[in-house]
């Protein structure tokens, strides 16, 4: 068993498609108390990654540990997963959303996602179907925040929340954040999500490039995170099309 103390432990974790390669030797770990960025353009093998911390791909080499354990039903369990799609049953009205999970995760508190969800101005009586897709993803943030898990993975969590909402957003996640948790959070909106990063991750063609804490970056590179960040994948983005999508 691993150690606990480090509620994530990624340890020499390689993957391939056949002949190309998504992940290739990736090394690092989260402790309690930590919020983690993996940031990386499309492509990169941030998906991929989160993939086998939530048990979706098995056929990979390398081991990860969440809480002491490889990724099973049981780590799944002390996880708050929020894809970059969040998949809610769009029949359902927000109140239903919230018994769903109410009924699914033992340690879900309804009083915080009830109250995260009036702050955000969502109606408990509308169908996730009328939301716009912003509205939505604030909807998902607030089911998946309400949790009290040791690990939350938030993938993208403002992709599609307009620039007003985006500090907003950033304040329910710390204000919603346990130290006793940590959080890994894959995004490429550097900007509005690096005062709350502790430490960064950048990944490239499946490769970790860099993997530092946030403060220690700005000292040594006398520049912001997400400067830095357009600096060493300028050229990736030149050559992606203007709407970006597909595989992060």
């Amino acid at each position: 068993m691993q150690n606990t103390t480090e509620i994530l432990d990624i340890q020499n974790v390689s993957k391939s498609y056949g002949k190309n390669t998504a992940l290739q030797d990736v090394n690092f770990s989260i402790s309690a108390g930590k919020i983690v960025g993996l940031l990386g353009p499309n492509g990169s093998g941030k998906t991929t990654l989160i993939k086998i911390i939530m048990g979706l791909l098995s056929d990979y080499t390398g081991t990860a540990h969440i809480n002491g354990e490889s990724p099973s039903s049981a780590t799944n369990a002390v996880i708050s997963y929020l894809p970059d799609k969040f998949h809610i049953p769009s029949w359902l009205t927000v109140r239903q959303s919230v018994k769903l999970f109410a009924d699914f995760y033992t340690d879900f508190e309804s009083d915080r996602a009830n109250n995260m969800l009036e702050a955000m101005k969502i109606p408990l009586n509308k169908k996730i179907k009328s939301l716009s897709r912003g509205m939505r993803e604030k909807a998902g943030l607030s089911l998946v925040m309400s949790r009290r898990a040791k690990l939350f993975v938030l993938d993208e969590p403002i992709g599609a929340v307009d620039p007003a909402g985006r500090d907003f957003i950033i304040e329910t996640i710390l204000g919603n954040f346990s130290r006793e948790s940590a959080i890994l959070l894959s995004t490429h909106i550097i900007a509005d999500i690096e005062p709350i990063l502790d430490t960064a991750i950048f990944i490239k063609d499946g490769v970790i490039v860099l993997n530092e804490e946030v403060d220690k970056i700005r000292q040594e590179q006398n520049t912001s995170l997400d400067q830095l960040f357009r600096e060493m994948f300028a050229h990736t983005y030149a050559r992606l099309p203007e709407d970006r999508t597909g595989e992060n």
